[in-house]
């Protein structure tokens, strides 16, 4: 059966999983067609859940998925990107598609290599809130993709949230610190202010409440408005108040040199996660 010729409309998507099913979402909601969106996922519950909730073609095989695609989304485990990509380097080179990695700790250069090299790769990390389509994701293009392409993969990753560029890919190791890894920053220090406020009396519902209404707020504020964290820190501190006592402790404690080791630290794992796979 000949191959059908590659539509730079046409999505494949390898790998259905979470991250998967929250770009096919946003890219739905934007208005892109279901019928250019391709999935493939060898897990035949996955499929099913995947064409009924989206209506999108589904496949058992990533060679199937591929074929007509113009645009390839590599969503699979790191751990079996090398070999999905040395199965599809034929095709990679027939059809010359760009390609989209979401896989963490692989480099562009590993993705290219794997498919048979001459390819156009955007590497992407996205983080967990992408979920709920307020993510941050971090993009690398290699010099082989052109305006057009970085538009493409700009387009689909914001769908999930707003993108950032990023001109040398060993900063992708600091996205990834700081994003990609980042919600699990914020959840363990509700976590801890939630045992506090336990520790202090409040019963647990309450502690909770006051907690994540509290995140909440405050990032809402980050957000929408227009002042740095400084500002905002030095506005809500009184001198001699009940914010100052804490903030004093925090600094006392060390917490902005321990933010930035344990930066450093999710930083060089990074790297060499990619070194492992290479």
């Amino acid at each position: 059966m000949p191959h059908a010729s590659p539509s730079d409309a046409a999505t494949a998507f390898i790998g259905g999983g979470n991250m998967a099913r929250s770009l096919i979402g946003g890219l739905l909601s934007r208005g892109a067609d279901p019928h250019t969106v391709r999935v493939a996922d060898p897990n035949a519950p996955a499929r099913d859940a995947l064409a009924r909730d989206f209506g999108v073609a589904t496949f058992e095989t990533a060679d199937a998925a591929v074929d007509g695609a113009g645009t390839w989304v590599l969503a699979t485990k790191p751990q079996v990107l090398r070999g999905v990509c040395e199965a599809l380097a034929p095709r990679a080179a027939q059809a010359r598609p760009l390609v989209l990695s979401i896989a963490a700790g692989i480099t562009a250069a590993q993705i290219e290599r794997w498919l048979g090299g001459d390819v156009a790769v955007v590497r992407t990390m996205p983080n967990t809130p992408a979920l709920l389509g307020a993510g941050v994701t971090g993009l690398f293009a290699n010099a082989r993709v052109d305006a057009a392409g970085r538009a493409r993969a700009d387009a689909l990753l914001r769908s999930a949230g707003p993108t950032v560029w990023i001109d040398e890919e060993a900063r992708m190791d600091a996205v990834t610190a700081v994003s990609g890894s980042g919600p699990a920053y914020i959840f363990l220090l509700a976590e801890a202010m939630e045992a506090a406020a336990v520790a202090q009396g409040l019963p647990a519902a309450d502690a909770r409440t006051l907690v994540l209404q509290t995140v909440l707020g405050a990032a809402r504020m980050l957000v929408e408005g227009d002042e740095a964290p400084e500002a905002l820190r030095r506005r809500v501190t009184s001198p001699g108040g009940t914010t100052q006592a804490a903030i004093e402790t925090f600094e006392a404690g060390g917490l902005r040199a321990l933010v930035a080791e344990a930066i450093a630290s999710a930083a060089r794992r990074g790297a060499e996660l990619s070194a492992a796979n290479d």
